[in-house]
């Protein structure tokens, strides 16, 4: 049997203020033909459809209709929630989208009751069991482990060890005989970051080794990493890495879907699949003169542009005047001026959150890494409305 593997696909992302929806309808529309073209038994959407937990119109009808469009290829169709999204609007929309024939998934779910996802395989007739894993925030963990796993709260320990209950849980709706699956967002120990995450949500203590899924999937399909990767466990484990570029920290990275080829008693056969309809990214360096001979060779690229001169007054102006989907100019640091205080530090302006809480913390003589692992998870929270 056949499935095909997507995630984070964060609609309803700009770039410097450059709407995308345009972009990821085509990136979407590149994914329905991939599913329409070959008789895939079920499409996994592993979670971060949209790029914020409150996505304009457009952004949803854009989803939905993808979703839709998915199904109508005679494919199961099941999509989980990442961090990006808001879990209780998946679950409110969870019914209608299931009269639809779509497994809408946002909130952790009993294995009996959603968790775990069962269906005939329609070019072998044969058991699929699929378990589901939205994103767990590290305060929902707690919670989700004491009503899945049965764990008591006070006994719980760390992140890694609530997501191994509540994996073993969801594990006991697997069968013998059958495919069984596991799709889930989340960070494994080891994975390499895309470029676009947020890092207080995918790495200090939200890591998850490899061993939590065990040797009892025939596949493991990740979403919340946007680097294409697999990760070495007793089971086959990949991220298939969000299907365009997100942010230029991305922008060499590998756009792909993944077709996936397993039976009850074969290993899984993998295959990557190209998503070439996102626009490139590219970060270009050169003086004023130098960018603007390179202008054709640029195209449509999106571009974050270093500019090898001092500043001066009408540079910005001259460089979008000759690169207009220049969407980011800097000066190169090289040509730059340092701009300090008068303390020798780095103007406020030009420093992080993170980095001005931990000069906050230095002054005040608190080297406890736990108190910037907590900053940096609330501030992730609050500016990211999840």
């Amino acid at each position: 049997m056949k499935f095909l593997h997507t995630s984070d696909w964060h609609v309803g992302k700009t770039l410097k203020g450059r709407n995308r929806l345009d972009e990821q309808r085509a990136v979407l529309g590149e994914i329905v033909r991939i599913a329409r073209n070959e008789p895939f038994d079920a499409i996994l959407v592993a979670g971060d459809l949209y790029e914020t937990s409150a996505p304009s119109a457009a952004a949803q009808e854009l989803v939905v209709r993808a979703l839709m469009a998915l199904r109508e290829t005679g494919a199961e169709v099941l999509a989980i929630a990442g961090n990006h999204d808001h879990a209780a609007t998946f679950e409110a929309y969870r019914p209608l989208l299931k009269a639809a024939g779509i497994q809408l998934t946002g909130d952790p779910r009993p294995a009996h009751d959603g968790g775990v996802y069962s269906f005939d395989a329609r070019s072998t007739g044969e058991r699929v069991n699929v378990a589901v894993l939205p994103f767990l925030s590290q305060r929902y963990a707690v919670r989700a482990a004491e009503l899945l796993a049965g764990t008591p709260a006070d006994n719980v320990g760390q992140y890694d060890q609530r997501v191994r209950d509540i994996l073993e849980h969801l594990k006991s709706g697997f069968s013998d005989g059958a495919v069984n699956l596991v799709m889930a967002h989340l960070t494994v120990t080891g994975g390499a970051m895309g470029g676009g995450e947020r890092a207080a949500q995918s790495i200090f203590e939200y890591h998850v080794p490899a061993t939590a899924f065990g040797a009892d999937p025939h596949y493991v399909a990740l979403g919340h990493l946007h680097r294409r990767q697999s990760l070495p466990a007793a089971c086959p484990v990949h991220y298939s890495g969000s299907p365009f570029a997100v942010d230029f920290g991305e922008q060499d990275n590998k756009s792909v879907v993944l077709a996936v080829e397993v039976t009850p008693t074969t290993p899984a056969k993998i295959t990557d699949i190209p998503i070439t309809a996102g626009r490139r990214l590219r970060t270009v360096h050169g003086t004023v003169a130098e960018l603007t001979a390179r202008a054709e060779e640029f195209g449509e690229d999106y571009l974050r542009v270093y500019v090898r001169e001092a500043t001066r007054a009408g540079l910005r102006e001259e460089v979008q005047e000759a690169l207009p989907n220049a969407l980011e100019i800097r000066i190169d640091p090289e040509f730059a001026a340092a701009v300090t205080t008068s303390g020798g530090e780095r103007a406020v302006a030009d420093r992080s959150p993170g980095e001005l809480f931990a000069s906050f913390c230095e002054e005040r003589a608190v080297e406890d890494k736990r108190v910037q692992s907590l900053f940096a998870r609330l501030h992730d929270e609050e500016t990211s409305g999840v």
